[in-house]
């Protein structure tokens, strides 16, 4: 990697959120270690980022959800010398529908990719950074976090558990010069959730309210750089993450039944 930039990892680079904030750490100049399953999107994306921004950019093809992934991931990246100054955990799952009508694979799949394999990350690479007295961790949870969410209840829960693991960490790594940052989205338009809406008749959402990814990843990347321990992009996104704070738990749960069920 080059000299006198930070060198930025970036796990579920491949599309969506993940390959927009590639381009815009790339557009800061920026080198990159880009880590996805589908090896052939990476390297097409490096290509880009290498041709229109002049930064050097690792691909990395690794499938998380797999026990040992990140430990293989960081022992690799040592042996070649690279040091990773930015985390950003943004692999993850989604499966829509009713928690029964879910194989039971498909929850264990959420659990082990957006749960497990973002703490395995970090448990592998901050002890690096706490060494160097420097580093950033930025990851990407959701406003699902923030309530529960009938229809997506596996999804919520494993970004409830993404939420509550960054704060406790902001906290836990606030005089070491580690910051942790929360990246929490609404629905945005990526090949994760346009999925979900192509195989569910019932889940489909006006596009006013379904966000840019692009958008989404300028304020991460603002937010990581200053070190913002939760970062929710979006006015709507915001001013409902703040009444659900407000709301009494009952009343939240009652709202988040009736809107999940109108998924069905």
């Amino acid at each position: 990697m080059s000299d006198g930039s930070e060198t930025v990892l970036i796990s579920g680079a491949s599309s969506g959120i993940g390959a927009e904030l590639a381009r815009v750490f790339a557009e800061h100049g920026h080198d990159l270690i880009l880590v996805a399953r589908s090896a052939g999107k990476l390297e097409q994306l490096a290509d880009e980022l290498a041709k229109d921004h002049g930064v050097l950019v690792s691909v990395r093809p690794a499938d998380l959800s797999l026990p040992g992934a990140a430990e293989n991931l960081h022992k690799v990246l040592r042996r070649e010398a690279l040091y990773v100054d930015v985390l950003v955990n943004n692999a993850g799952v989604l499966e829509h529908g009713l928690f029964a009508d879910i194989a039971p694979e498909d929850h264990q799949r959420i659990v082990q990719l957006n749960v497990a394999g973002l703490t395995d990350m970090i448990a592998h690479f901050l002890p690096d950074m706490l060494e160097r007295e420097s580093g950033r961790i930025m990851n990407v949870a959701s406003i699902g976090a923030f309530l529960p969410m009938p229809t997506l209840a596996s999804y919520a829960a494993s970004k409830a558990f993404v939420l509550s693991l960054s704060e406790a960490l902001e906290n836990e790594l606030s005089d070491t010069g580690v910051s942790v940052t929360a990246l929490c989205p609404g629905l945005t338009h990526t090949p994760m959730v346009d999925q979900a809406q192509d195989h569910s008749a019932g889940f489909k959402l006006p596009s006013m309210v379904v966000g840019d990814a692009a958008a989404v990843a300028r304020e991460g990347y603002r937010g990581c750089m200053k070190g913002t321990p939760i970062v929710v992009p979006g006015t709507l996104n915001l001013a409902s993450t703040l009444a659900s704070r407000a709301t009494p738990k009952w009343l939240v749960r009652r709202l988040s039944g009736v809107l999940g069920r109108s998924t069905i």
